[in-house]
């Protein structure tokens, strides 16, 4: 039996929702891409969301719309994807890294002021896993040093914290499309807020800093376009909102079939030794993106490789990224520098996690996993 790490959920509504734009005229951004923004917003209880390509398009313009640039630094966490960290980079700025917790893999805000300078312009935090991080206390710094805040939101449509859930006290929230995600449409990723001027920014920043997008170019009688800004091409299209428009309007019926997912691996591995697991906080509600272990650093290679050996799909989300090759040599980082997130990310091993996954394969990864690890 081979188990796959992750089947994605795309059903009959999205293939019709496909095929319809398909049948009309206009492919790129319009129409469907205004009203996924629309309906995503609301989701959120935001007042603003542009569709784009990726949440590293959404990261990246987030900084530029908000005037971070070259000499400035960004605080964020080094347990993530590499993805967080070279947006920032791609802005001309620098990432600054910060330890995690060692309970959640969270950025610890009580270690966020120490890394504050004064190039520092803002902080990044990373929902890992589907929790959110402490934005009470993180928006408390912010506002000490008048930073801003971009909250990586990949992991968490979901998530709620103290009521609170992504870009209610950031400046924006970023979300990830991709085809591991709650909702996918393969590639593909938004910016949320409550900043009209930022959202606006952006939506002219995503299609090469051209006043007019296509849908409203070739509308009615044409008109003259200009580029009032330096801008990327980083704008989601009709056929990607197409997809994302019906699994919006289940989000919390898939929500809800990842937490039983999760709840039955907790049940499997209670009391199994040597195998933890990143905690929950109790104020959180976690968006349930993935389910991660955590093994003895001598053994979790050889896991990996028995794992994958009977057929079962497995990844690491993720490896402490200060330790990369790219970031050792252009930064000078080392092993010791930020000893939290490095155990963490030497004892992860990331198991099939989606809602199709049956109690017996749950078991049987599950089974696997202790031979190996006893």
């Amino acid at each position: 039996m081979k188990i796959e790490f992750y089947r994605h959920n795309i059903g009959e509504e999205e293939k019709k929702k496909v095929l319809e734009c398909l049948d009309g005229i206009f492919l790129t951004t319009g129409s469907y891409v205004a009203e996924f923004e629309k309906n995503f917003s609301a989701y959120l209880d935001l007042k603003h969301a542009v569709g784009l390509t990726s949440c590293t398009a959404a990261l990246h313009l987030s900084l530029l719309a908000l005037g971070i640039g070259n000499g400035d630094e960004v605080i964020t966490t080094p347990l993530t994807f590499i993805a967080t960290a070279t947006a920032i980079m791609q802005a001309g700025a620098k990432p600054v890294f910060v330890d995690v917790r060692r309970d959640t893999g969270l950025i610890d805000h009580e270690k966020i002021e120490n890394a504050i300078t004064g190039r520092t312009r803002a902080i990044i935090p990373v929902h890992l896993y589907g929790q959110m991080c402490d934005m009470e206390k993180i928006r408390t710094i912010a506002d000490k040093y008048n930073l801003k805040i971009i909250e990586d939101s990949a992991h968490c449509i979901e998530g709620k914290r103290d009521g609170i859930g992504p870009g209610m006290l950031g400046d924006a929230a970023c979300f990830s499309f991709y085809a591991t995600k709650s909702i996918t449409s393969g590639e593909g990723g938004a910016l949320a807020t409550n900043n009209k001027k930022l959202a606006e920014k952006v939506t002219v920043l995503r299609q090469h800093g051209m006043s007019r997008e296509a849908a409203d170019r070739y509308s009615g009688v044409y008109e003259h376009w200009d580029m009032v800004e330096f801008g990327w091409k980083y704008n989601m299209d009709n056929i990607q909102a197409a997809l994302l428009l019906p699994q919006l309007e289940r989000i919390d019926i898939l929500w809800d079939k990842r937490k039983k997912l999760y709840n039955k691996y907790i049940e499997l591995l209670k009391n199994v030794p040597g195998i933890t697991y990143p905690g929950i906080e109790r104020e959180s509600k976690s968006a349930y993106h993935m389910f991660t272990v955590w093994v003895g650093k001598d053994k979790r290679d050889y896991a990996l490789r028995k794992l994958g050996e009977n057929g079962i799909g497995v990844a690491v989300n993720y490896r402490a990224i200060h330790l990369l090759t790219y970031f050792r040599k252009h930064f000078g980082y080392k092993r010791g520098d930020f000893p939290v997130a490095e155990e963490i990310g030497d004892m992860t091993i990331s198991l099939p996690f989606w809602i199709g996954l049956k109690d017996r394969e749950a078991r049987k990864i599950v089974e696997i996993l202790k031979q190996v690890i006893s």
